[in-house]
C-alpha cells in the first residue's frame, strides 16, 4: 500500500503524525504544500481543511489521528 502525507512547514500535527508512522515502520512519500501549492488546490478540491492529510490505500483522514494509524494493516509498513 502506498502512503502518501500532504504536509507543510512548520506543522506540528504534520510532524506528529510522521513520527508515528516512523515509529510504526510505515514508510511513506511526503509531499510539501509550501513547495507544491497546486497539491493544496487538488486537496481543497476534495474537501480537505486540515493538514496534515494522508492517502494510504482506501485510507483517507486529515489531522494528526493516531487511531486511523493504528488501523492501517501491517502489512502497509512494507509498501
Amino acid at each position: 500500500m502506498r502512503i502518501t502525507i500532504y504536509t507543510r512547514d512548520n506543522c506540528l500535527q504534520c510532524h506528529a503524525t510522521k513520527r508515528a508512522m516512523d515509529s510504526r515502520g510505515f514508510t511513506f512519500d511526503t509531499v510539501n504544500l509550501d513547495q507544491h501549492p497546486e497539491a493544496a488546490e487538488a486537496l481543497r478540491a476534495e474537501g480537505f481543511r486540515q493538514l496534515p492529510v494522508v492517502i494510504a490505500g482506501e485510507h483517507r483522514w486529515s489531522g494528526f489521528r493516531p487511531d486511523m494509524i493504528n488501523r492501517l494493516p501491517p502489512d502497509a509498513a512494507c509498501a
